[in-house]
Parts: structure tokens; C-alpha cells; sequence
């Protein structure tokens, strides 16, 4: 081999060496990049999921919400109309009573050393109304 050819041989050589370290350096960074971005979709993929997740996870809550306040509505206005009925059958109850036994009623006031009381008995329909003023006994 001469000299020449040799030196173009060693020329060639490492010409490729450069080459071939060039792409290989290429090649990584366009690995390094594509990783990179691949990463990058998969942060946004999970983002996006995640993002659909609470919005079920919403949803269904604020169904289960809804729900709910509709049944308590209606226990509350069924038991609305319970008690007015109970209302209205101890009113009648209590005009019979008063009808038929007879009804006492009452108040007192006590001021210093006197008690004021003043009573309504009621026997169908007669009423008698009382009042009373008594001095109380008061230790000093």
C-alpha cells in the first residue's frame, strides 16, 4: 500500500468515526427527545383522565346530592301532613274533654310577700272564673 492510499484509507477512516459518533450522539438526543416527549403525553393522557375521574366522581355525588334532598323533602312533607292530622284530631280531643269533664285552667303571679292566682274551671258550658290574692309567710 503507498503512502498515499494509506493516508486516504486513514482519512476515510476516521471521517467515519465522525461520521458514525456524529449520528450516534444524534441518535441519543433524538432518544433522549422522543422519551422526553413521550413522557410528556402520558403526564397530559393521565391529566385528562384523572380530569374525567372528578368529573364522574362529581357527577355522581351531586346526583346522590339531589337524591337525597328529594327524599327528605318528602319525609318532611309527609310528616308535615302527619303531625297537622295529629293536630287536628287532639283539638277535637281536647273539645270533647272539655265537653264531657269538665276543664281547669290557671295562672299565678307572685310578687314580694302575695301570691295572686287566678283559676277557670269550665264544665261544659258553665264557666266559673276564680281570683285570689294570699299573703305568704315569709321568715326573716
Amino acid at each position: 500500500m503507498l503512502p498515499q492510499e494509506a493516508a486516504k484509507f486513514l482519512q476515510a477512516w476516521w471521517r467515519g468515526t465522525l461520521v458514525r459518533r456524529t449520528l450516534l450522539h444524534a441518535a441519543l438526543r433524538v432518544t433522549i427527545i422522543q422519551r422526553w416527549w413521550k413522557r410528556l403525553l402520558a403526564t397530559r393522557l393521565e391529566q385528562r383522565r384523572r380530569a374525567a375521574l372528578d368529573s364522574c366522581v362529581r357527577e355522581a355525588w351531586a346526583a346522590v346530592r339531589l337524591q337525597s334532598w328529594v327524599r327528605m323533602w318528602r319525609v318532611r312533607q309527609r310528616y308535615c301532613r302527619l303531625l297537622h292530622a295529629v293536630r287536628i284530631i287532639q283539638v277535637y280531643w281536647r273539645w270533647h274533654n272539655c265537653q264531657t269533664r269538665g276543664f281547669v285552667q290557671g295562672l299565678y303571679d307572685i310578687k314580694e310577700n302575695q301570691m295572686n292566682l287566678q283559676l277557670e274551671i269550665s264544665l261544659g258550658p258553665e264557666i266559673c272564673r276564680m281570683q285570689q290574692c294570699t299573703t305568704l309567710p315569709i321568715k326573716e
